[in-house]
């Protein structure tokens, strides 16, 4: 049975997240954590697949937790209830309920200052914390060509309440599966005008694609090869983009991790297995401090079998 992340169900009745949000919006963070306590308790219980893929994430940083039955279910309880808090910080973000005073880190001031030099770009994300906080932020850039390039389908419910809460649409998104050499053009195109192009890098492809096997937390992990392809094919600058809670705030990171621009062809190999091992390193490294907000519930590692088939969250 597979159980590979984008044929994973998304659950819950946008009714459902549409009375999770008000409770947030009207009566305060207090109360919508009483609510939602119980209903990730559900998800946690229920949902066999994510349950295990977030305990076999966390006895990677834990070793511990292997003899500690209890104590591993507690955390990886934790682990869900993140979750639950990560996609109302999204609606939050999407609000424009964020102030610059709860946005740390330098990345923003970065990310300003590279949008301003001119030069586009393709930015690297991953599933660890909480992007739309940053997205949000593009708004600051009136004129800012951004196109995000995601898997959409298995979301679709999440996204309807993004914009019908908060009635604004999302930056431009384009379908992952639906990449042709005329889409490419066209990217290339947006880039070279000054543009960017935000790609996660931690997902495999539907089919197709390649991919390469990585150290990643202390095992052996696939990792698409797309993005970096995608990066020497347009001869761009590479950036990290990276934003997490960090108590009432958001930390955002952001910086140039490479540049194809001068990139030999017969190069292009060793450099995209360098480069995605860099970055596989330093994803690791920002999952160590906040291990918490790692949001990929499926079996990630290569030895991650005999799960029983399930929906995550």
């Amino acid at each position: 049975m597979s159980h590979h992340w984008a044929r994973i169900g998304e659950r819950g009745t946008v009714a459902g997240m549409m009375l999770m949000v008000a409770i947030q919006r009207h009566l305060g963070r207090w109360p919508f954590r009483l609510v939602l306590w119980p209903v990730i308790l559900w998800y946690f219980l229920v949902h066999t697949t994510a349950r295990r893929a977030s305990q076999s994430f966390l006895k990677r940083l834990y070793p511990q937790l292997e003899q500690r039955l209890f104590a591993r279910w507690w955390h990886s309880y934790r682990h869900f209830l993140s979750f639950g808090e990560a996609l109302m910080d999204k609606v939050e973000a999407w609000c424009g309920n964020i102030a610059d005073h709860r946005l740390t880190g330098t990345g923003f001031e970065q990310f300003s200052a590279t949008i301003e030099s001119g030069r586009g770009g393709l930015i690297l994300v991953a599933h660890h914390g909480n992007l739309d906080v940053v997205n949000a932020l593009a708004e600051r850039h009136a004129a800012l060509d951004l196109t995000v390039m995601m898997h959409t389908r298995n979301a679709r419910k999440f996204n309807s309440l993004l914009e019908r809460v908060t009635g604004k649409p999302r930056p431009q998104v384009l379908e992952v599966g639906d990449i042709t050499p005329a889409t490419a053009q066209t990217l290339a195109e947006r880039i070279h005008a000054g543009g960017y192009v935000v790609i996660a890098a931690d997902r495999l492809p539907l089919a197709g694609e390649r991919t390469q096997t990585l150290d990643f937390l202390g095992d052996r992990a696939r990792f698409p090869e797309g993005p970096f392809q995608l990066a020497a094919l347009l001869r761009c600058p590479l950036y990290a983009l990276a934003c997490v809670r960090d108590g009432d705030n958001f930390r955002i990171d952001f910086e140039c991790i490479g540049d194809t621009q001068e990139l030999p062809r017969r190069q292009r190999d060793t450099w995209i297995a360098t480069a995605m091992q860099a970055h596989a390193d330093h994803l690791a490294e920002r999952v160590r401090r906040h291990p918490l907000q790692w949001f990929n519930f499926y079996p990630f590692w290569i030895n991650d079998t005999g799960y029983s088939h399930d929906d995550t969250p």
